[in-house]
């Protein structure tokens, strides 16, 4: 399996679009179009850290696919996060919110 192999299940998995992976990147959605094509072409280590750091994953597993490498409890939580519905996300945020507030007062 290659990069854009585990970066496609990747996104599939945690419900991302192209456009939304690239807003949160900060990658060029044509960029990353690329790197998911039947020929892609390889990110460069910036792009690869990039998109990475946006899926909360390692580089480490975008290229290999070990899942040791996926950093758990933070994927957990997108993973959650991402399967509600919009109320259910709004609700989750202001909860979040809430708890920040208290922490720092």
């Amino acid at each position: 399996m290659s990069f854009a192999s585990f970066l496609k299940d990747e996104m599939r998995y945690q419900g991302f679009t192209t456009r939304e992976l690239a807003e949160r990147s900060g990658v060029c959605k044509r960029t990353i179009d690329h790197y998911l094509m039947t020929n892609p072409q390889e990110p460069s280590v910036t792009n690869a850290y990039k998109i990475a750091k946006a899926l909360n994953v390692s580089v480490e597993y975008l290229l290999t696919g070990k899942k040791n490498a996926v950093i758990s409890k933070d994927t957990e939580l997108l993973k959650s996060y991402h399967s509600l519905s919009l109320n259910q996300k709004e609700l989750v945020l202001t909860v979040l919110r809430t708890l920040e507030k208290q922490n720092k007062s």
